[in-house]
């Protein structure tokens, strides 16, 4: 049904922990593909009583994509756990104001579920059981959507079971979510996992933008397998690229937070259905976006930070749309002279080598 054999390392770690009784508050960490949605899954769907009609389980996600491939994952997983009904608190998802919900399970962003739960009054707090943040170091970082978590967080009965997941924690992060947790439990992947080992990682330098388009042609043409997600710093980069590729008579679908809701909902999942081969995208679909057809990911812009430092978490989370499930991938860096420092900072941090790629010859491309 979901294609797992056996558990995966987060899995078989994670869900004799999420399912004692009594129930253990839990923050885990491990890279993006590895099955960390599956596991919280089951963890909700164990905790719902069917018979019972009001909302038990609630699941806060930073992203409208992320939100509906949660909530994909519990329909597949929970198609055969009669009286289980699961909705979406999002944008674009409009609630009847005065019919509180009677599903079980409950997918949202913070913003739409803290607008559900305390000005429409549609959710009662008191009676949820379950509440995971997926993504929960963005969450917690950010501080908009941190606010609204906490403000949801803080409502909840005493014993309530919190789940934090991510694939990357930093430090101060996570010092907050064990302040804010009742005596977690702490699960974090050895650092060689987090380098993504299945990814051949390489590099070219470019002189302009105009040289970055022409390597990204040269890499679509010496790599075909598969379906490829390239990312872009902003939504002015991501345009421009977009109309390169058109008057090359190159197709790729375009995907940033400036579209609308049920635009974005239908560009996903034509890139889920194969019907889009290349996905050109901002950090909206970096974090927690696992397409299992992507095996290539090329960030046309380095993400870094407001310092002009690199953005290890964004980086980590881009390339690993590429090894989802453990399955090989190539991620290329297309960097201008100045960015190369930024490269050999990347190296040290994953404590990892990225080779160097000449943008007009493919030739020492690995087969992978």
């Amino acid at each position: 049904m979901m294609g797992f054999k056996r558990p995966s390392k987060i899995q078989e770690t994670a869900l004799p922990i999420m399912l004692a009784y009594p129930s253990l508050c839990l923050i885990a960490q491990s890279q993006s593909g590895t099955g960390k949605t599956a596991a919280f899954v089951l963890a909700m769907l164990s905790r719902v009583n069917a018979a019972e009609k009001y909302p038990q389980c609630l699941c806060l996600a930073p992203t409208y994509e992320l939100a509906l491939q949660i909530g994909h994952v519990i329909e597949t997983i929970g198609q055969f756990c009669t009286g289980i009904k699961v909705t979406y608190t999002i944008q674009g998802n409009r609630a009847v104001p005065g019919i509180r919900r009677q599903e079980q399970i409950i997918i949202g962003t913070p913003g739409s579920m803290l607008d559900s739960c305390f000005r429409l009054r549609l959710v009662d707090l008191n009676k949820i059981t379950l509440i995971v943040l997926d993504e929960a170091d963005m969450m917690i970082h950010m501080q908009c959507l941190s606010d609204e978590s906490i403000h949801i967080q803080r409502a909840l009965p005493k014993g309530c079971q919190m789940l934090l997941f991510s694939a990357t924690f930093k430090e101060s992060v996570r010092t907050f979510a064990t302040q804010i947790l009742s005596n977690p439990i702490v699960i974090k992947l050895c650092e060689e996992e987090l380098t993504l080992g299945n990814i051949c990682q390489y590099y070219l330098v470019c002189r302009n933008w105009e040289e970055k388009y022409r390597a990204l042609c040269n890499i679509h043409g010496s790599v075909t397998i598969g379906q490829a997600m390239i990312f872009c710093h902003t939504r002015r980069s991501a345009d421009w690229l977009v109309s390169e590729m058109s008057q090359d008579g190159h197709q790729g679908a375009t995907l940033t937070a400036e579209l609308t809701v049920a635009e974005r909902a239908n560009i996903i999942q034509r890139f889920r259905d194969s019907k889009e081969k290349v996905l050109i995208t901002t950090n909206v679909c970096a974090r927690g976006i696992n397409v299992e057809q992507v095996t290539i990911v090329v960030n046309f812009n380095l993400p870094s930070n407001q310092e002009g430092e690199p953005d290890f978490e964004t980086y980590l989370h881009r390339i690993g749309c590429a090894g989802c499930f453990g399955k090989r991938g190539v991620a290329f860096t297309l960097v201008e002279d100045h960015d190369v420092e930024l490269i050999r900072k990347i190296e040290e941090h994953f404590q990892t080598k990225i080779k160097q790629l000449d943008p007009d010859n493919m030739d020492e491309l690995e087969t992978f």
